[in-house]
């Protein structure tokens, strides 16, 4: 295992962990297509060591739709000598991802995005997110608010951030005045639970704009359909596995 202190390159070092880094790849690769991103200014990550702390993540200012597996930065949570590195990462991904790889071992994956509707929701007095549809219903008791916005994320939001995520049941987080970070078992796991997330937050944002009252789920059937989508088998890995026979059958380079 690296040390704490050894120092990563990008393009001579570890190229191992090849089947995450095409993962990864391919879900930056559609949520750019998704427009879930927002410009060079989003990060994910993705542990490969036991402990959380060495961790997968995407190059300082480079365009999702671009991303390879190649490209990606392998880091150390517990090196702060990162900053420094030559291809260091943005340090807003550093302070935000270097945090929450340090103390949550649980969250593998993280994701860090501000699609549309999600900071639409992260706007509002309210950030609740009700249970109005089975979407919605996925996320009831299962997200957490930040409502302590500070500033740009770095090292001391990050860790403000990472201290809200103890609760291994709650993997959303609606970033008040900010935008969306999720957090999961795998890449697959974590770039199902933002889509979803997402697409909920559309559903809700559009009822809204109706003006017409919310038909919303009792409390028990929200958290009973909550636990029959957690338990649903397979969906996540068959819904990254099936975008990236899409990214194949294009003849994309994600994956080199």
């Amino acid at each position: 295992m690296q040390t704490a202190n050894t120092s990563f390159d990008l393009h001579t070092s570890d190229l191992s962990h090849r089947a995450d880094r095409a993962r990864l790849a391919a879900a930056f690769r559609w949520t750019a297509r998704l427009n879930l991103h927002e410009a060079v200014a989003n990060h994910f990550s993705f542990a490969v060591n036991a402990e959380g702390t060495h961790f997968l993540m995407n190059p300082d200012q480079m365009h999702f739709s671009r991303i390879r597996a190649s490209d990606l930065l392998l880091l150390d949570a517990a090196d702060p000598d990162t900053v420094n590195r030559p291809d260091a990462p943005d340090l807003t991904a550093w302070g935000l991802h270097g945090a929450i790889h340090r103390h949550c071992p649980h969250a593998r994956c993280v994701m860090h995005v501000h699609p549309m509707f999600s900071t639409v929701l992260a706007s509002l007095a309210d950030s609740h997110l009700p249970p109005i549809d089975q979407n919605c219903t996925t996320f009831f008791n299962r997200y957490v608010i930040d409502s302590g916005y500070g500033g740009m994320a770095f090292e001391k939001e990050g860790e403000r951030c990472a201290a809200q995520l103890s609760d291994p049941r709650k993997k959303v987080m609606i970033m008040g005045n900010h935008g969306l970070l999720v957090i999961g078992d795998s890449v697959a796991d974590t770039f199902n639970r933002m889509y979803y997330f997402e697409r909920a937050a559309e559903t809700y944002i559009r009822a809204l704009q109706t003006g017409q009252p919310l038909r919303v789920l009792p409390d028990d059937i929200a958290e009973k359909t909550a636990r029959e989508l957690d338990g649903y088998p397979g969906q996540s890995e068959r819904h990254l596995s099936q975008l990236m026979a899409i990214l194949d059958d294009e003849g994309s380079d994600y994956a080199a």
